[in-house]
């Protein structure tokens, strides 16, 4: 297998939907604010930047995974092949790749002001921290939620320079979308998960699992209408953002636990949640 090959498997280029979910949560960050600034030059640019950041990020953010994760997914059905489980790559040179990437990705941070600077030094802590939390809490969808947002504030924060509550309550809507949906994903893995220890909100929850992403998706849906019913009526963004909601039930309605295909079917719809709540923010502004 060619160099680029192993690259591209290692750090999930070929797998975009990942980066896509990254991304969503800073573009409805860039949205929220645009309604503030109305500078559409200064969004354009810095949605560009957030976009290649989510790129070079979540790149990074796969490769110190499976450097944590190489035993466990040698037993797991799902990531058995991916390029350090079968020792296809090196632990030396996968860091050396994991730095070039970082470097790349702090060029970006660098163009923003300082209080962004400072939350995206934060977000790597949290980013590198992520894989452990498996081992030792039934909540590591929770602790990514926390990491997979943190772009909502970074990306309030580039344009007004400060952190309101009105962020805030995006912030927390979005980690109980990730809370839903990387609870769906992980479904997929359950057998392989109980067998080898590892712990999930997905083994968690396994006997009312879609009762919890229901609620999960509720809480979500309910601190977006809190967040803009001032602004509903009969608009287009009104009809998005309901699309968004109705996105998420269909999700619930097709999930079905004890069919791993049918999980990442559903869980790959988020793609399109997302696109639909950041069209529907842009456009209610």
């Amino acid at each position: 297998m060619s160099q680029l090959k192993i690259f591209i498997n290692l750090t999930r280029l070929n797998k975009p939907i990942g980066i896509m979910l990254l991304f969503w949560p800073c573009s409805w960050g860039l949205a929220y604010s645009y309604g503030i600034e109305k500078n559409f030059n200064q969004f354009s640019y810095f949605l560009l930047l957030f976009f290649l950041g989510s790129v070079l990020m979540r790149s990074a953010g796969c490769i110190v995974n499976d450097i944590v994760d190489k035993n466990i997914d040698k037993k797991v059905q799902r990531t058995k092949n991916r390029p350090l489980a079968c020792n296809l790559i090196s632990v030396k040179l996968a860091l050396i790749y994991t730095a070039v990437l970082c470097g790349l990705a702090f060029l970006i941070l660098i163009q923003f002001n300082t209080l962004t600077i400072i939350l995206g030094f934060l977000s790597m802590v949290l980013a590198f921290s992520y894989p452990f939390m498996k081992r030792i809490t039934y909540w590591p969808q929770l602790f990514l939620g926390l990491t997979f947002n943190w772009g909502v504030v970074m990306a309030w924060t580039a344009i007004t320079n400060n952190v309101s509550a009105e962020i805030i309550i995006l912030y927390t809507s979005a980690i109980f979308w990730t809370l839903g949906y990387d609870t769906v994903y992980g479904t997929q893995d359950v057998v392989d998960d109980e067998i080898i220890g590892v712990k999930s909100t997905s083994v968690k929850f396994k006997n009312n699992i879609k009762l919890f992403v229901s609620f999960c998706y509720f809480v979500n849906s309910a601190l977006i209408v809190f967040l803009f019913y001032k602004k509903f009526g009969l608009n287009i963004s009104t009809l998005i953002i309901t699309a968004y909601i109705l996105s998420l039930m269909y999700q619930i309605i097709k999930f079905k636990r004890n069919d791993p295909k049918k999980c990442l079917e559903v869980f790959k719809i988020n793609n399109l949640s997302g696109f639909f709540l950041f069209s529907g923010i842009f456009l209610i502004n």
